[in-house]
């Protein structure tokens, strides 16, 4: 009877569904403070207008006093983080659009008879792969 007893009082970390809510809870509560975390350390370093010892002093604080340094700069600088994220997110498609333009154009049939030709006086190419290039760049 003991033996069964003592089954029944230890029911381990699977053994209560209230104790299995309260970890999925508290893993719930840590993820979003990382989440919210990387966005603060994020926004701080995208902030070209927060001087370094600014950034410094966020960083330690976000290190020893976490949670409240967290909830004190999603308050104070929450309204920003957004506009920064999609000042980012509008130079990055910026850049990328004029790579893609630049490489999309190429080089003109004159630029490329022109490299060809210089290949030719350099001696890089014979008479025949010239001509072969001239004419793929006139096709």
């Amino acid at each position: 009877m003991r033996l069964i007893d003592a089954a029944v009082e230890y029911q381990g970390f699977w053994g209560s569904f209230w104790d299995l809510i309260w970890w999925f809870l508290w893993a719930f509560v840590f993820f979003a403070y990382l989440m919210a975390l990387f966005s603060i350390i994020g926004d701080l370093f995208r902030d070209h207008t927060l001087s370094g010892w600014w950034k410094a002093v966020w960083i330690f604080f976000l290190i020893f006093f976490p949670i409240i340094t967290a909830l004190i700069y999603l308050i104070a600088r929450g309204g920003g983080m957004a506009e920064r994220s999609a000042q980012a997110a509008r130079q990055f498609r910026e850049q990328q659009d004029a790579y893609i333009k630049t490489v999309a154009a190429g080089a003109s049939p004159t630029e490329e008879i022109a490299k060809a030709k210089q290949l030719l006086d350099d001696g890089t190419i014979t008479q025949a792969e010239y001509e072969a290039l001239k004419a793929k760049a006139l096709a």
